[in-house]
């Protein structure tokens, strides 16, 4: 059974992350911004003034300045995101098991990514994208850490409880 959740688990692994690629750095992007110097993209891409695209999206949900599915997407599509990385990152590498460091590794995941993205061209760089997925990086953590989840994948201590 623990060697077919393992496969499970790297199959499944193996599909989000090339989803998480698409999405991330392949989706539907246009290069309006190309004859920008890289200086002047980032000026215009980027946020970095915390919860202002949040609030954004949230006052046009309930005004209806924007088309509703827009801000559902993007909310919700950040929040969601990384809510998978909080369960496979601790189960894949063993040492980022406790929150501390899990919460430093996504943080410097998250960046790495927003940076990629801002500097290709290929999205913005924006600090609530950051808060979003980090938020459902913690959830998705706090469910790897549940007993229900530990017991259905077998980690070490309970199968060194069991053989003692």
């Amino acid at each position: 059974m623990e060697r077919l959740i393992k496969v499970v688990f790297s199959v499944s692994f193996v599909f989000y992350l090339v989803a998480l690629v698409i999405l991330l750095f392949l989706g539907s992007r246009s290069l309006l911004w190309s004859d920008l110097s890289l200086m002047e993209y980032v000026k215009s891409s980027s946020n970095f003034l915390p919860f202002k695209t949040i609030s954004t999206y949230i006052t046009a949900m309930f005004d209806g300045s924007m088309n509703r599915d827009i801000p559902i997407k993007n909310l919700f599509g950040n929040f969601i995101l990384f809510l998978p990385m909080g369960i496979y990152l601790p189960y894949f590498a063993k040492r980022i098991n406790k929150v501390r460091t899990f919460t430093f590794s996504m943080m410097i995941l998250l960046l790495v990514i927003e940076v990629i993205q801002v500097v290709t061209r290929l999205g913005s760089l924006d600090i609530d994208d950051f808060i979003l997925n980090m938020v459902g990086a913690l959830i998705g953590f706090s469910i790897w850490k549940a007993n229900v989840v530990q017991k259905l994948v077998g980690t070490e201590k309970q199968r060194k409880k069991r053989l003692a």
